[in-house]
């Protein structure tokens, strides 16, 4: 299986951030930097959130803390509306089964 990379050094240099961010971002475990033969490669699947938490710091002033505080809400909210659609899910075969019964009747 082949995963593409990114070089960081090359990432950062032409959207000009500092790699000290994308380090930051790594240690705080937003994201995952790979180290092959002493480069540093970042995951091209990882290329929205990225860019998503570059937006945040250099264009919001949102410090590393605070990105981490959002993506974890974000999660959180995927989360919950993943429970929320399910529990609409099940609802509705209640209400269907319940209609059933009512026609019977």
């Amino acid at each position: 299986m082949q995963t593409d990379l990114i070089i960081v050094s090359e990432y950062c240099r032409i959207c000009h951030i500092d790699p000290s961010f994308l380090y930051t971002l790594e240690k705080g475990g937003l994201i995952e930097i790979d180290t092959v033969e002493g480069e540093s490669y970042l995951p091209a699947s990882q290329l929205y959130d990225v860019e998503r938490y570059t937006r945040m710091y250099y264009d919001l002033s949102i410090n590393v803390e605070g990105i981490d505080a959002i993506h974890h809400l974000l999660e959180r909210i995927k989360s919950m509306q993943k429970e929320i659609n399910h529990l609409k899910h099940k609802l509705r075969l209640y209400e269907n089964n319940d209609f059933d019964n009512i026609a019977e009747l």
